[in-house]
């Protein structure tokens, strides 16, 4: 007997299937503008991981693609971040910012700093303005379709009159397509906080193309084929999702600094003597590095920690190991150390505010002594060297 391939067996399959597709009234350029949906949510989830990467150069691009592609008639209609004002002045900016990053090995750490700081900000308010871009793009997955699917799959022989799989769709794909866009733009967001806390510019040169050659490969992809777009893209939204708690504690991190930077915090701080909030420099406990939370002595004297994960799931308490703690007041921000066999390892890392307050903040833990850690440190040393009865460290209250 003739064995027949599976390629036969296929073609067979595929036939018989568009048989029943023409018996069953749905005729084949139907069946192919449904196909499309596919099609379309590979453009979208391109277009969305690439705004998410990069909000302002990706709201430029993508509005300047819809521009140029669309008719004279259509660019009428087009929405506003596909108008040129606003692509236009949003691929200006991205430019000045280009050229600042070119310049950096050149431009002094104490101007280029600020306009990092800068940067951190602009990035927030762009991530914020772009998700009025990636409900659009969201909803033109089944824009084409629509008709069709709504008068072939409508829902009313299940007694639900007048619902569509189109509707049905839009509800779904919009907080996909947003927490799509949050997941990667937290993770990419990440590389801003590192560059402001990077003291050298070759790492800052680094980062910054690492982004950009992630972000080509995104768009690369979806150029050649929309589907190897849309793996990638995949691929590179499951990855942001692993990283997405490291990210958000980062992200936290360097918010909460910048902020007390820019708006001059410690001038307005009061120390609490109910526990100050702080992040952790490493592990305790369950709290993974950089979790925020306050430390306070319980009832029986010993140092706690009580933070929450997300910042909004239940309260959880670490106790802190027992030894000897000291606070280190740095040139930014200060420390809390724990002295052990010649080291001083950080063990908190308090926040901008608490700057010039390093005496009250050891009164209220019981912490005998004061010392200068990193740059502080170094520029004690430095006077040292021409002062020699000049003291290392203070002793708190």
């Amino acid at each position: 007997m003739r064995q027949y391939r599976p390629g036969w067996l296929l073609w067979l399959l595929l036939i018989a299937f568009s048989v029943q597709m023409r018996m069953a009234g749905a005729p084949v350029d139907e069946f192919k503008k449904q196909s499309a949906v596919g099609v379309k949510a590979a453009e979208s989830l391109t277009q969305v991981t690439g705004v998410a990467i990069s909000p302002l150069l990706g709201m430029g691009a993508v509005g300047a693609y819809k521009y140029y592609r669309a008719s004279a008639e259509e660019r009428k209609s087009l929405p506003w971040f596909a108008q040129p004002w606003f692509f236009a002045t949003a691929l200006l900016l991205v430019a000045v910012c280009m050229a600042k990053d070119a310049a950096g090995p050149v431009v002094p750490t104490s101007l280029k700093k600020p306009l990092d700081l800068v940067e951190l900000f602009e990035n927030k308010a762009s991530a914020l303005l772009a998700t009025g871009v990636i409900i659009p793009i969201a909803l033109e997955i089944f824009e084409q379709t629509k008709p069709h699917l709504s008068d072939s799959l409508d829902l009313a022989g299940l007694h639900f009159a007048a619902a569509g799989l189109a509707w049905m769709g839009d509800l779904i794909v919009v907080p996909v397509a947003l927490l799509t866009f949050a997941v990667v733009w937290l993770v990419s967001h990440t590389i801003n906080v590192l560059i402001l806390i990077s003291p050298f510019t070759t790492v800052d040169a680094a980062l910054k193309s690492f982004r950009a050659a992630i972000l080509g490969t995104v768009a690369g992809a979806g150029i050649v084929d929309s589907r190897l777009g849309a793996a990638w893209s995949l691929i590179l939204v499951l990855i942001c999702v692993l990283l997405a708690p490291w990210a958000f504690r980062t992200v936290t991190f360097g918010t909460l600094f910048a902020w007390d930077l820019v708006t001059f915090r410690r001038k307005r701080f009061v120390p609490d003597a109910g526990g100050i909030w702080m992040f952790s420099a490493r592990p305790l406990g369950s709290a993974p590095t950089r979790a925020y939370g306050r430390l306070i002595r319980d009832d029986q004297g010993r140092l706690s920690f009580v933070w929450r994960p997300w910042l909004v799931f239940p309260a959880r308490t670490e106790v802190v190991p027992p030894g000897r703690y000291v606070v280190g007041k740095g040139l930014v921000h200060s420390e809390i150390l724990r002295v052990e066999e010649g080291k001083a390892p950080d063990v908190f890392n308090l926040p901008p505010r608490c700057n010039s307050h390093e005496e009250g903040i050891a009164r209220i833990y019981g912490f005998s002594e004061i010392r200068p850690v990193g740059l502080r440190a170094a520029w004690t040393w430095l006077k040292g060297l021409f002062s020699p009865g000049s003291p290392v460290t203070a002793t708190g209250g």
